[in-house]
């Protein structure tokens, strides 16, 4: 069972610097009203490598059977395994969308292995995963953020929209270095991109990531605040109004109403919970906002 945890330190300085200026970014410990653009919620479930050809079958059916979101103000969004991706876009209801969990950084060609975004988009998925704690921390793997910027940029201008993660680890969130992380993550963003208008920014604090430990909806308030204050300094107002900043990290059932609440969280980036039918229980928390 996720539990909210109390405290696992500071999210560290109150001002993100860029190359040539320093803006104060104010950061309450209290829960703020934030002027809210018309965002609309957001689900996201990463399968991540799980998953087989029965199992998928018997969860695609149930999600199939859940209530029409058709007409709702929420998105919801399964990101698949690439062996998959075909069979649920094919089976999954036209309200939900399928998204891949990662890409290749170009075209196709002598890359053994990889995945293309034209691959990805033959296979019926609109949107990709990018950056994800475990494509950048994980010994085997670890994606710098500038490989990380470069694919999401490729993938927009090849039409697909984009759940671009950031967060930190627990050393750095004990060091007080949050912000600091975030901040170098984003504006590796911003220097690979100028079109927002596809793009969703998933915090997901890696200690809290299939931990059990959920930050409480007041250490996700005040990160996803800063954020957008970041982004409203260092992008523009626009983008800061209309982006939407998901929370992920052993989001279910049991926190995601609590969570759902705070203005600036605008859904959730779900890993092990997104493979279980009560997933709908999680995209229904939309009706919180309303």
């Amino acid at each position: 069972m996720a539990c909210f945890i109390g405290s696992v330190g500071s999210i560290g300085r109150s001002s993100f610097a860029t190359r040539s200026k320093t803006y104060n970014v104010r950061v309450s410990s209290a829960p703020t009203v934030t002027m809210m653009a018309d965002r609309t919620f957001f689900v996201g479930g990463n399968w991540k490598c799980n998953g087989t050809k029965d199992s998928i079958r018997e969860l695609i059916d149930q999600i199939n059977e859940g209530p029409s979101i058709k007409d709702a103000p929420v998105e919801a969004v399964l990101g698949v395994p690439f062996p998959y991706m075909s069979m649920v876009s094919e089976k999954l209801r036209d309200d939900w969308q399928v998204s891949a969990q990662n890409c290749w950084t170009g075209d196709g060609g002598a890359f053994t292995g990889e995945v293309s975004v034209d691959m990805i988009a033959d296979c019926g998925a609109e949107w990709i995963i990018l950056g994800h704690s475990e494509r950048r921390h994980l010994d085997v793997l670890k994606e710098t953020d500038a490989t990380i910027a470069a694919k999401a940029a490729y993938a927009l201008g090849k039409g697909m929209k984009v759940m671009y993660c950031i967060g930190e680890l627990l050393s750095e969130r004990e060091a007080g270095e949050t912000l600091a992380v975030c901040e170098r993550q984003m504006q590796a963003l911003k220097e690979a991109v100028s079109d927002y208008s596809n793009v969703v920014i998933a915090y997901e604090p890696v200690w809290a990531i299939g931990t059990g430990k959920v930050a409480t909806p007041e250490q996700a308030q005040e990160v996803h605040e800063a954020v957008r204050s970041w982004i409203k300094e260092n992008i523009s107002s626009e983008v800061a109004d209309s982006i939407r900043i998901l929370y992920g990290g052993s989001v279910s059932p049991g926190n995601c109403d609590e969570l759902s609440t705070k203005p600036d969280v605008d859904g959730f980036l779900v890993g092990g919970a997104s493979l279980k039918p009560d997933f709908l229980k999680i995209v229904d928390s939309y009706k919180n906002k309303n």
